[in-house]
């Protein structure tokens, strides 16, 4: 009997699917006419399926336990890479805190770095400025270099610091040489303004000058307007024992207590000459008015000193007289009495016998005449007070227009240029106040004198005149 075609796909099947298919095929099975052929045939496909599937669950289950025991050591290693990771991100935490505990020290030590070249440079420019002048041709270089390696670009901040320390490390050495002093070759400029080459002996903060070239010797000072340092010589008797401690080394020690600032002091000092001559030509016109206006001062003063006023009792006296009818005894005793005052009373006898106001025309007369010869030449005093100053200030514009014009042509660096024209328009102002002030002081004292002249000699025609005797019958 021919076998159905089915169980070969039965047998095509998945075990699992077995019962699936034997029911599918037990549905065929029912459609066809010979049942028994085909119920055989499907029990022995079902057999083999059966067996076959059998083989396969045991295969399944030979197989599942290395896959087991693979997923286990899986799980272990998946286990094991997760506690590295844990592990490795702890480690990546801390080291972070680390980087973070590291960038702040390196950021401290960056700022640290800053603050010590900011402090070095700032003691390099007061190390360059604290000096002794002649020291400067020995520092210079050094201070050069490390003000040349703080601005390059090529050098990292280690080399810079390494020049900052070769410059405290020199400064070091200084510092033991000056605290016990030491000698070496130097320039200075001597008194006769040209360089001389010699010894110096370096103590302290002082220095001490003997030349090769010639005697001088003395202490070094840096002067006013001088670049290079000068030399300021000492007397005779300390001269050799300055000399000897320049060239040997060992010696006796002059020493300036005021650090060069006497010096300083001495060499800005001026005669009065050398201050008139600094002030211009604006000078003597102030002068002449000084001198003028001196000389009229004490004239004038000598000349109002010696002008005598009328007592009460000479007056009195020359009253007396007149009203007894003597006139020739007034008149004596009027003439007896020098100076305006006596003039005064002698025209006032002269006329005594007219009227009042007649003597009265004759008297103010008489002082109208006096006034301007007791006031002669004092306005003259007065215009000097005024005058002065505006030539001062004559002087100060003259001299600030040649100072702008200094400017214009040399610039502001070297202030030489410029003094000639600052002193002659400070100068001029000074001296124009110094001729004002006592001017004005002399023209009010001399017009106070003069006024209190004419006023004593008023008083005195007052009196004269009430003195009078009443008009009479013998006076016409």
């Amino acid at each position: 009997m021919k076998r159905h075609p089915f169980p070969v796909f039965l047998r095509a099947l998945l075990p699992a699917q077995g019962l699936v298919a034997l029911m599918a095929v037990c549905s065929l099975v029912a459609q066809t006419p010979d049942w028994d052929a085909l119920a055989s045939g499907t029990q022995e496909d079902l057999k083999k399926s059966l067996a076959e599937l059998a083989e396969v669950r045991r295969s399944i289950e030979a197989g599942k336990l290395p896959l087991v025991q693979q997923v286990n050591a899986l799980e272990q290693q998946v286990i094991e890479e997760r506690a590295a990771l844990q592990k490795a991100e702890r480690f990546q935490e801390n080291q972070l805190v680390e980087l973070n505990q590291l960038r702040s020290q390196v950021r401290a030590r960056s700022e640290e770095v800053k603050y010590l070249d900011s402090l070095l440079a700032e003691y390099a420019r007061a190390f360059r400025t604290r000096t002794h002048v002649i020291e400067a041709e020995r520092v210079r270089p050094m201070l050069d270099r490390v003000d040349a390696a703080a601005a390059s670009l090529d050098l990292d901040a280690d080399q810079k610091l390494a020049r900052r320390a070769e410059m405290l490390e020199a400064s070091i050495a200084r510092l033991r040489d000056v605290a016990g002093g030491t000698t070496f070759e130097a320039s200075v400029l001597g008194p006769r303004g040209q360089i001389e080459k010699g010894r110096v002996a370096l103590v302290g903060p002082v220095a001490v000058f003997a030349s090769d070239q010639s005697d001088a010797t003395g202490l070094v000072q840096q002067e006013l307007n001088k670049a290079d340092p000068s030399l300021f010589q000492l007397s005779p008797e300390l001269s050799s024992g300055v000399r000897q401690l320049a060239t040997t080394g060992s010696g006796p020690l002059s020493v300036d207590a005021t650090m060069g600032n006497a010096i300083k002091i001495a060499s800005i000092r001026e005669t009065p000459i050398e201050h008139f001559v600094k002030g211009g030509v604006v000078m003597w016109p102030i002068l002449l008015l000084a001198v003028t206006a001196l000389v009229i001062t004490i004239y004038k003063w000598v000349q109002l000193s010696k002008v005598r006023l009328v007592s009460s009792r000479e007056l009195q006296t020359v009253i007396q007289q007149v009203q007894a009818g003597d006139s020739g005894a007034a008149m004596k005793s009027a003439q007896a009495i020098p100076g305006p005052a006596g003039q005064l009373l002698v025209a006032a006898v002269e006329h005594s016998d007219e009227k009042k106001e007649y003597v009265e025309e004759v008297l103010y007369e008489h002082m109208l005449n006096t006034k301007p010869k007791l006031e002669a030449l004092i306005p003259f005093v007065g215009l000097t007070a005024a005058a002065a100053p505006l030539l001062g200030l004559l002087g100060t514009v003259t001299g600030m227009i040649a100072t702008f014009q200094m400017i214009s042509v040399f610039g502001t660096g070297d202030p030489r240029t410029m003094s000639s024209g600052i002193s002659e328009a400070l100068i001029t102002t000074e001296s124009g106040l110094y001729v004002a002030i006592p001017a004005v002081l002399a023209h009010a004292f001399l017009t106070r004198k003069a006024r209190a002249i004419l006023g004593s000699m008023e008083q005195t025609a007052v009196s004269f005149i009430n003195g009078l005797p009443e008009d009479s019958i013998f006076r016409t």
